[in-house]
C-alpha cells in the first residue's frame, strides 16, 4: 500500500505567518507554501501520516491560538486531509510562482522554466527549510541587501534556512558567505539551492551551528550580518556578535514584529550596535544596523 502524507491547511492572519512556518518547522512538517486567500493566509504543509497524532495536533492548534491571543488576533483554523505518496511532493508546489523582489532580484522555483528577465534570478526549492520568498520578512532582508552589498563583502547569515540570503548576497555581488543553522535539513537544503545556482561551494560554505559555529569558520570579521528568524531568538544572540564583526560591519535583521523593534533596538544598543534605518511591511519590520 502506498504511503500517505498529511496535507495540513491553516487559515490565520498575515501577521501570524511567520510564528505559522515556525510552528510548523518546529513539529516537524515540510513543503511548506503560502498563499492570499481573501484578507488571510492560507498555509499548506506535509507530513507522513504516520508520524501526525491528534494529540500533537491539538498540541500545535493551542500554540498557534495562544500565539494569536498574545497579538490580538483571531486563532487560526486548521484542517487536514490525505495524500497519496506521489502526490505529496507536488501538490504544494502549484501554489507557489516566480516572484519579483526590490528592484533587481527574481526568485524562481526550480521546477519552472527560466524567465527572460534583466533582474537577477535566485533558483530555490526549498524542500524541507524555510524561505520561500513569499513572506515580508525574507523580501524585506532582500531589498535591504540591494543597498548593502559590495564586490568586497564577506556575510554571515545566521539562521540561513533555505539559503535564500546567503545565495541571494552572492549574486547581489558579495564574495564570499558563512551559513549556519541549527537544523541539519536547513543545512541540507542550502547546500542544494547553492547547486542549483552555480555558486561554488567555497564561496558559500554552509556548516550546522550557531554564531559559536561562525566563529570556528570565519577567518577574520565578517562585513555584514544577515538573521532573518525571530525577535526573541535574534534577542538572545546580540550579544554574541562581537565576536565575528568589526568596527564598521553592518547588519540586517527580521522576523521582527514592529512592536518588538524597540525590545530588539535596546538590546542591540546595550552590546554596540545602533538602528540606521527600518524598513517595514504590514506589521513586520527590517532593521539595517551597524556595529559603533
Amino acid at each position: 500500500m502506498a504511503n500517505t502524507w498529511c496535507e495540513l491547511q491553516i487559515i490565520c492572519d498575515p501577521v501570524l505567518e511567520e510564528t505559522v512556518f515556525w510552528q510548523l518547522e518546529q513539529f516537524g512538517f515540510r513543503g511548506m507554501a503560502s498563499e492570499k486567500k481573501g484578507d488571510f493566509r492560507l498555509i499548506r504543509s506535509y507530513l507522513p501520516s504516520q508520524e501526525v497524532q491528534a494529540v500533537d495536533l491539538e498540541a500545535l492548534l493551542q500554540n498557534l491560538s495562544k500565539n494569536a491571543k498574545l497579538m490580538s488576533l483571531a486563532a487560526p483554523e486548521i484542517h487536514q486531509q490525505q495524500l497519496d505518496e506521489e502526490d505529496w511532493a507536488n501538490s504544494w508546489k502549484q501554489y507557489w510562482h516566480p516572484q519579483e523582489i526590490g528592484n533587481r532580484v527574481l526568485i524562481n522555483p526550480a521546477w519552472l522554466p527560466t524567465p527572460d528577465t534583466d533582474r537577477i534570478i535566485i533558483h530555490l526549492d526549498p524542500g524541507v527549510a524555510f524561505g520561500t520568498g513569499n513572506h515580508q520578512t525574507t523580501q524585506l532582508c532582500l531589498e535591504a541587501l540591494e543597498d548593502c552589498i559590495n564586490s568586497d563583502a564577506v556575510i554571515a547569515d545566521i539562521g540561513c534556512g533555505s539559503g535564500i540570503l546567503s545565495i541571494g548576497s552572492l549574486l547581489l555581488g558579495a564574495s564570499q558567505v558563512y551559513a549556519v543553522d541549527v537544523d541539519p535539513l536547513a543545512v541540507q537544503s542550502t547546500a542544494s539551492n547553492r547547486e542549483l545556482n552555480a555558486i561554488k561551494p567555497e564561496r558559500l560554505i554552509v556548516e550546522q551551528g550557531s554564531v559559536e559555529r561562525l566563529v570556528s569558520l570565519v577567518s577574520a570579521p565578517v562585513d555584514g550580518i544577515v538573521c532573518n528568524i525571530l525577535a526573541e531568538v535574534i534577542i538572545k544572540l546580540i550579544p554574541q556578535w562581537n565576536a565575528i564583526t568589526h568596527t564598521s560591519t553592518w547588519g540586517i535583521l527580521s522576523g521582527i514584529l514592529v512592536n518588538q523593534a524597540e525590545a530588539v533596538s535596546d538590546t542591540l544598543t546595550q552590546h554596540g550596535w545602533r538602528v540606521t534605518s527600518q524598513l517595514q511591511k504590514q506589521d513586520w519590520c527590517c532593521l539595517n544596523i551597524r556595529r559603533v
